[in-house]
């Protein structure tokens, strides 16, 4: 994973907080300064912790667990969608369906119900209905899709969540805490990183910082996964391995 430096964190904005009159108390330790109006973020401290979630975040991604990703903002949505989608990682970019993580069972029937429909539309079952009710049938894979599609090959609760901003995430993070689920988040001068587990301290409503923070972090998974992939290869049996492993068992006999 490449460095975060403290040049392009700059450039691409991260470093401006909220209106201090707005401002967190408990987020002092990563603020630099207060310039006309708005708090400055310690951007060396930014990259300190980039770093940290990094190494974090690939060392999950390597047991082979699943990172998901949280940001239903505008300005957050398409980024987070593309990025995450990259890395084949599960994301929801619209509304947080309640008890995603604490009913998970409930949204995997919702997830099966879509696979269903599909099957339907496959072995021509979907044909057989009126136009009613497949019209009916369509709006549903529509509203499914549309709000679960990105999580489909979630089997499990996630290894961890990346939010950002975790004011408006604020169901998604309750949910994550209450199961022990490890968090990692973008944090604004206006939100309480005590919340978090890994915190970046970020200015969470520019698309270009958004877009910064979220190459650094999806790069450290990709790392993780291509770590996976690596150890899974040297651990195959290649003819030769098991052509000496087959001798020397014979030998013994």
């Amino acid at each position: 994973m490449a460095k975060a430096e403290v040049k392009e964190l700059l450039e691409a904005g991260v470093h401006f907080g909220h209106l201090t009159r707005k401002w967190d108390p408990n987020m002092a330790p990563y603020v630099y300064m207060e310039r006309n109006g708005i708090h400055i973020i310690n951007l060396y401290k930014t990259a300190a912790k980039i770093e940290e979630a990094g190494a974090a975040l690939s060392k999950i991604a390597a047991s082979g667990r699943k990172i998901l990703f949280v940001a239903t903002k505008k300005q957050a949505k398409d980024i987070v969608a593309e990025k995450a989608g990259n890395i084949n990682m599960p994301y929801i970019t619209e509304r947080w369906p309640g008890g995603m993580l604490t009913n998970f069972v409930t949204i995997r029937k919702a997830v099966k119900k879509m696979a269903a429909i599909d099957r339907m539309k496959k072995d021509g079952t979907f044909e057989s209905l009126s136009k009613k009710e497949r019209l009916q049938v369509d709006r549903q894979r529509a509203k499914l899709e549309k709000n679960l599609g990105s999580i489909t090959d979630m089997t499990r609760l996630p290894g961890a969540l990346f939010v950002v901003d975790i004011k408006r995430e604020h169901i998604a993070i309750k949910e994550a805490q209450k199961l022990n689920i490890p968090i990692f988040a973008m944090v604004d001068t206006n939100s309480d990183p005590r919340q978090v587990d890994y915190v970046i301290p970020a200015n969470d409503d520019a698309s270009k910082s958004i877009e910064k923070i979220l190459s650094h972090v999806t790069d450290a998974v990709a790392n993780g996964l291509q770590e996976r992939k690596a150890d899974k290869e040297a651990s195959k049996p290649t003819p030769k391995k098991a052509a000496v492993k087959k001798a020397a068992s014979e030998e013994e006999e």
